[in-house]
């Protein structure tokens, strides 16, 4: 039987635990991300010092969590990661009113203590309780002294409803049509503000695939990342499993894993950006195996820069990519990147590169091949590259698909990293041939690749001495 005194502490214990439960529901984006707990995916999303950031995510991955968080955290001022300002104006923006009430806007509500709104406004429905209705702004203390405003938007209202504005930052909670999207981007511009989005990518191959998650344009401001239930701590592994059993392959790929998916598949599956693009580091000399080269006039040449270590592990370390020039240039912009990188030559001075087989060819227009061009130029071709398109998939889908992985590459080869993610198989298991160019080369490196064996130990002089001793006797015999 406890104690007057034992049952005494228990209670307060009890009260206390009690007290913690009531703050957390009244601050969470105080114990947000906080605890033994943490969404390491979302935190990349907060601290990415990037202006057009987008999660890619599956239901209940966490996206919309963070997109929220994000959002208070600007309007209150006290963002953690990012430059703070006073007096905030930001649109949230959803496909409907209806998804808004039930998504956004209930996830902003969450994180937003009653104390720190100063007044709403309501499209449907009483302000006494906004959350039975549709909120058109929500006016938030900001922690500068000021007030920040946010406003809900929803895409059915059509472009026009979406000019005029002058903002510090827009969410986009799932895909909004490219006219809004380009419009809204207008609206941040004079404040240099913020865009961002969470989605799941259930309408196929739109514009913001290639836009965003391909950055066609190489926009250095996009920042892309992808979300899946796993990453999601607060998601059990029960629900996963029962998740799982409930859903095809196909809309796993969407609904788990927060991927873009065409009807016919994409030919490296395996390849994870968070996994295998790494921040570049000094590349042993011993480890540079070979330059690999498609070749393009019109279209673009693509050249990248191959190093192995010694456990077989490949790495792509530098990139060429460009089009419309001629051999001799790009023959000097290869040059200059091997010098930047230090990279091994023959004695004569000239870099050795792997090169598709259609360089030997001369057309009647020609006098010299384009192997020819690039001897002229300081680079010695070899065309003799294995070209076997279904052998060399599957060889480099080894390499992605093996952990620890079997290839990294640099964050300084854009060109490759976006082919890679818009690599799709088209008709006739052939993949579709539409910007394939650092594909190839990455294909002919791969056949081709010899083994880099560490060099042999260099015997001591005690085994130098006993060698030219065997030698002396073995001539003296004879």
């Amino acid at each position: 039987m406890p104690t007057q005194k034992e049952r005494d502490l228990v209670e307060r214990i009890l009260l206390l635990e009690a007290e913690q439960r009531k703050r957390r529901s009244e601050n969470r984006l105080l114990f947000y991300n906080t605890g033994e707990k943490v969404h390491l995916k979302q935190l990349a999303f907060h601290r990415s010092p990037k202006r057009n950031r987008w999660v890619f995510g599956g239901n209940r991955s966490g996206k919309t969590e963070c997109g929220a968080a994000e959002t208070v955290w600007m309007l209150r001022g006290n963002h953690p990661y990012r430059k703070n300002k006073a007096d905030v104006k930001g649109w949230a923006v959803s496909i409907t009113r209806e998804v808004q009430r039930e998504v956004a806007q209930a996830k902003v509500f969450s994180y937003l203590n009653p104390e720190w709104i100063e007044r709403v406004t309501m499209s449907e429905g009483g302000k006494d309780f906004p959350a039975g209705g549709v909120v058109d702004t929500v006016f938030v203390k900001n922690v500068f002294g000021g007030v920040s405003s946010l406003s809900f938007k929803s895409c059915q209202q059509g472009r026009e409803c979406f000019q005029g504005a002058s903002l510090d930052f827009v969410w986009f909670d799932e895909e909004p049509p490219k006219d809004i999207y380009e419009e809204c981007r207008m609206r941040v511009m004079d404040r240099s503000g913020d865009v961002f989005g969470t989605m799941t990518p259930l309408k196929g191959l739109t514009w913001v695939y290639d836009e965003i998650y391909l950055n066609a344009s190489s926009d250095p401001e996009i920042w892309t990342e992808c979300m899946e239930w796993a990453d999601n701590p607060f998601l059990s592994a029960s629900e996963i499993e029962r998740l799982n059993c409930v859903l095809s392959a196909e809309e796993l790929e969407a609904r788990r894993y927060g991927r873009f998916r065409a009807e016919s598949g994409l030919v490296y599956p395996e390849f994870d950006p968070s996994v295998h693009v790494i921040e570049p580091f000094e590349v042993p000399r011993e480890w540079q195996s070979a330059i690999s080269v498609d070749p393009g006039l019109k279209n673009p040449l693509s050249c990248h820069f191959y190093a192995q270590d010694y456990d077989g592990v490949v790495y792509v370390v530098g990139e060429h990519y460009e089009a419309g020039l001629d051999v001799r240039t790009h023959a000097e912009k290869i040059d200059a990147l091997a010098r930047e990188l230090d990279w091994h030559r023959r004695p004569d001075g000239r870099l050795e590169a792997l090169i598709d087989s259609a360089a030997n060819q001369r057309t009647l227009a020609a006098v010299k091949s384009v192997s020819e061009l690039f001897f002229e130029n300081g680079i010695a071709v070899n065309c003799n590259v294995n070209k076997d398109m279904f052998s060399g998939i599957s060889r480099v889908r080894r390499l992605f698909g093996a952990r620890p992985p079997r290839i990294y590459i640099f964050n300084t080869c854009p060109e490759m990293i976006r082919e890679i993610k818009g690599y799709w198989w088209g008709k006739g298991d052939v993949p579709i041939k539409r910007d394939d160019h650092a594909m190839d080369d990455l294909r002919y490196y791969v056949m081709s690749r010899p083994e880099n064996k560490p060099p042999a130990p260099r015997p001591g002089r005690a085994a130098q001495y006993k060698s030219k001793l065997m030698r002396m006797h073995r001539a003296g015999r004879k």
